[in-house]
């Protein structure tokens, strides 16, 4: 329970935080998925379009929700398996 009147907006501050990061990390997921999909699929054009739609959302995640190292390996990774997969 808060005590005071800045303490209950802290609460409701941090809670919408909580929910924004939540559906980033999650459309991070969902389209790093997506490409996975698309790559394994052995559509060239579908997968470019999905890796550079994953890749686009990974690093709007940067200093959000995601530190910056584990973003560009998450990306290399996805070009190397599209390129692979040429």
């Amino acid at each position: 329970m808060a005590n005071h009147k800045s303490s209950d907006k802290r609460i409701l501050v941090s809670a919408k935080k909580n929910a924004i990061n939540n559906a980033r990390r999650s459309a991070v997921k969902t389209a790093t998925k997506k490409a996975l999909v698309a790559i394994e699929s052995g559509d060239k054009a579908a997968a470019t379009a999905a890796v550079r739609n994953a890749e686009s959302k990974i690093m709007k995640s940067v200093g959000k929700v995601t530190p910056r190292g584990r973003a560009q390996r998450k990306v290399s990774r996805l070009a190397q398996k599209l390129s692979k997969m040429a």
